[in-house]
């Protein structure tokens, strides 16, 4: 129940976020030109880094629920029907699908750096560069703390510490994944492509 308001009041956090942004493009000022993106200012592509990101993304979410599945149906038919212990077959698949997962957060990272370095307008850019810095930064250290959890995951999972039966610390670095992957998708569609 706890991981489920923590992941509420985010999905709050990221909506403040998107009520600025919309609150801006919607009805431009006259201090914007009375256009989106402002006057002087040449919004990022939407389909070149923002899209190889998209598939990053969409890939790690496939790549983590693979891993769930492995853990999930992983049970060993070879001993008594009250062990809990991961078969070997399907331990080995979620440590893979895992450490995948784990590399994709990393270079979803490493993009969105460069992405930020390239950048042709900065965060002092009026309030479309606020707002899309601090909805993509955000959402940026979001990815960071749901790859450091799903590492501390991906350790105990090489440990012997999750079963198929018992493992809740890596269903809610799950969840949050999941959660990250979900907000992406909206950043992508409302930020990216339609306030570019």
């Amino acid at each position: 129940m706890g991981m489920i308001l923590f992941i509420v009041s985010e999905i709050c956090f990221f909506f403040s976020f998107f009520w600025a942004f919309f609150h801006s493009s919607l009805s431009p000022s006259i201090e914007l030109g009375c256009q989106w993106p402002p006057v002087g200012i040449e919004a990022v592509n939407p389909f070149a880094v923002p899209l190889l990101n998209t598939a990053i993304l969409l890939g790690s979410g496939a790549t983590v629920t693979w891993a769930h599945h492995s853990i999930v149906s992983g049970g060993d038919d070879q001993e008594s029907p009250l062990s809990w212990n991961l078969s070997q077959q399907y331990r080995e698949q979620a440590i893979k699908s895992l450490g995948i997962t784990i590399f994709l957060g990393a270079f979803f990272t490493l993009v969105q750096g460069l992405e930020y370095y390239y950048c042709p307008f900065s965060i002092s850019d009026s309030c479309f560069g606020s707002t899309f810095f601090v909805a993509t930064g955000f959402h940026g250290l979001h990815v960071l703390v749901g790859t450091i959890l799903l590492i501390v995951s991906w350790t105990r999972l090489v440990d012997y510490h999750f079963t198929f039966n018992h493992h809740f610390g890596f269903e809610a670095s799950a969840w949050y994944w999941h959660f990250v992957d979900v907000v992406w998708l909206f950043l992508f569609v409302c930020i990216y492509w339609w306030g570019c």
